[in-house]
């Protein structure tokens, strides 16, 4: 395994003892804990007092005393301040030896064995430790004429692409956009941000990325995107303002034949083999509301919010209100002249204190000049076993509001920060949630301003009857009450549980990817492989939510995708695909465990739990076994023919 030398910090060389001192105080007191110990063994780290707190939704540990804080912080000031009287040069991370104590030091756990290669690989120590390997030279000729089409241009088309570049192997990126960055080219409404950490947010190779926010807005994942595309050189072998209609397979030439659609109209052409990054939150479902085409004001959905919107003065409606309705409310309130909000269901919010606030001058300064704490950081100090607490079901823990102990902490911090916020009880009500904690995707909010001190705003009403019809002026409520608006947004969610819609797909004897799903939904073998669909791999695709962070499903699938494509050029083989057998027995062992997890609770209606009575979206499985199913292919389950 390698290790990664830092260059020389021309700005820790200029820092004064007294700026040293201010930023350890801005750093993450657990990952300084682990990262001191790494880099230099000192045992007086080891064995210190800690406390369960919550931090978000999951608990993590922390040290219980402010003692060890200031020790830890002074042992960081000394280590930065002899690394500067020393010439802040080349310094290496140490022995990985020592890695599983030192990233146990600062998750506050003993990391099982099992955990311990995710761990190090989430560090990105080596940032390209996933990358596919040749297990033997290619023959040039061969893969000079295999060619591989990514569909999407987000996070799972560019970590395709890039490491199908690095692999040798010809392809072409194809996007329906303008640009890059998926999800985020696209999510442009007032307020739309990350609700998971920016650190965790990036692929390994980008661990260094300059993130200037906690949790990232859209701009600024967009601009990681952009980054990863011309950093890389992958503009070239990409087609933007291009959508792919249906993929149809070719047995007689073992080929997928592409219909792509763009101004000029339709085109065909053809692959060996073909990776959807079409990712599942970015089709938009419009509510089916009487007389919805009948208003003569501006409408639109959230995920297609145009540049030139104005709501400056203007009368709002936000229709619905899940994670995209709670971030915009806030936002939207500030400049609009008054913003009605239409809930059917609550949702559970967190404070996570500088949600919306940039990160300071001292974090940026750490991230610059603290050998490896970017990579510290990366990984994090929450601990993974906090997930898999307040998410599964306890059977023998008897509260109708909660399904564990651990879920029960959650509700509790949860209703406390409601009613610390909400002094009319009848508001306190409307905002609390009948269903568990996670049952639905919960959302982290800034403590200082949100959702719940919007709707307390006088320009902001909050209506939970139901809306009856809209007309061309405004909207109906099922109580009677006519609300003039000037502007609605529909913040109603995605086909999510619709994968890979709205292209059409037909793999052998003109099956469809409809008929497979029929019975069920959508499903795929260790998320990517579907039989009958040879050479088609779906990067993003059913049961990828939860289990491993966007960044590293999409990293890992990828991989894994590639290493089939490069057994199959190795092999002088036409097609790979999954064994109708192994398909089955996987898709029901996730089921089989996902009806143990919380999001199984049917007293709420979200994309976690689909109208088949199962889960296509979460996966239920810890990080460590998603992580061992997706490093190599088990080839006895492929069909490589």
């Amino acid at each position: 395994m390698s290790k990664i030398e830092q260059q020389a910090r021309p700005d820790l060389l200029k820092a004064t003892d007294a700026e040293i001192e201010d930023a350890v105080k801005f750093a993450d007191v657990m990952a300084l804990r682990g990262l001191l110990y790494q880099l230099t063994g000192d045992e007086e780290l080891k064995d210190l007092a800690l406390k369960t707190v919550l931090g978000g939704y999951l608990e993590r540990q922390v040290l219980a005393n402010q003692d060890d804080v200031e020790m830890i912080r002074r042992k960081a000031v000394e280590f930065l301040k002899g690394y500067r009287d020393s010439g802040a040069g080349p310094i290496d991370i140490g022995s990985y030896d020592h890695l599983p104590v030192s990233l146990g030091l600062m998750r506050g756990e003993t990391i099982p064995d099992e955990s311990l290669g995710l761990y190090i690989e989430e560090t990105a120590l080596d940032p390209w430790i996933r990358s596919p390997k040749w297990r033997a030279e290619p023959d040039p000729e061969r893969l000079d004429n295999f060619r591989v089409v990514v569909v999407g241009a987000g996070m799972g088309g560019l970590v395709s692409a890039l490491h199908l570049k690095r692999a040798g192997i010809p392809y072409t990126v194809i996007e329906k956009n303008a640009g890059v960055g998926g999800t985020w080219y696209e999510n442009r409404y007032p307020g739309s941000r990350l609700d998971s950490p920016s650190r965790s947010y990036t692929h390994l190779f980008g661990v260094d990325f300059p993130y200037s926010n906690p949790f990232s807005p859209w701009a600024e994942n967009q601009r990681y995107f952009s980054w990863v595309a011309d950093f890389f050189d992958l503009r070239k072998d990409m087609v933007f303002e291009t959508e792919v209609k249906s993929l149809t397979w070719d047995e007689a030439k073992s080929q997928w034949e592409i219909v792509t659609s763009d101004k000029n109209g339709e085109k065909v052409i053809t692959a060996n083999a073909v990776m959807t990054s079409v990712g599942f939150l970015n089709r938009p479902r419009l509510p089916d509301i009487e007389g919805r085409d009948s208003f003569e004001g501006e409408a639109w959905h959230t995920v297609e919010w145009p540049d030139h919107a104005v709501i400056k003065d203007k009368r709002v409606a936000v229709i619905g209100t899940g994670a995209t309705g709670y971030q915009t409310v806030p936002e939207m309130a500030l400049e609009a002249e008054h913003v009605t909000v239409f809930q059917r269901t609550p949702q559970w919010v967190f404070p996570a204190p500088g949600y919306r606030s940039p990160f300071g001058s001292q974090v940026y300064w750490l991230n610059r000049n603290f050998p490896f704490y970017t990579n510290f950081m990366r990984l994090g100090s929450g601990s993974a076993a906090a997930f898999e607490a307040v998410s599964t079901i306890d059977p023998e823990f008897d509260d109708p509001h909660c399904c564990s102990p651990s879920n029960k902490i959650a509700r509790d911090v949860a209703v406390g920060f409601v009613k610390s916020k909400l002094k009319d009880p009848a508001l306190v009500e409307m905002m609390t949630p009948e269903h568990p904690v996670w049952s639905a995707r919960p959302i982290q909010v800034d403590p200082e301003y949100c959702i719940l001190d919007a709707i307390q705003r006088d320009n902001v009403t909050l209506v939970t009857d139901g809306i009856r019809l809209i007309n061309k002026s405004g909207i109906e409520t099922m109580d009677g009450r006519h609300i003039d608006v000037d502007v609605i947004a529909y913040a109603t969610g995605f086909h999510a549980n619709e994968y890979l819609f709205p292209m059409k797909i037909a793999g052998r004897d003109g099956a469809t990817i409809e008929q497979l799903w029929a019975e069920g939904g959508a499903r795929a073998y260790r998320t990517c492989m579907m039989p009958g669909f040879p050479n088609l791999f779906a990067i993003y695709g059913p049961n990828t939510n939860g289990s491993l962070s966007p960044a590293t499903f999409h990293e890992m699938v990828a991989c894994f995708a590639i290493q089939c494509i490069q057994e199959m050029i190795l092999e002088d083989k036409s097609s790979v695909e999954v064994k109708p057998e192994p398909y089955w027995d996987y898709n029901r062992m996730i089921d089989e465990r996902n009806n143990t997890r919380v999001w199984s609770d049917h007293r709420v209606q979200s994309y976690y739990w689909s109208k088949h009575g199962r889960s296509a979206t979460m996966n239920p499985l810890r990080g460590p076994e998603m992580w061992a199913l997706l490093r190599d292919p088990t080839l006895s389950d492929l069909e490589i023919a």
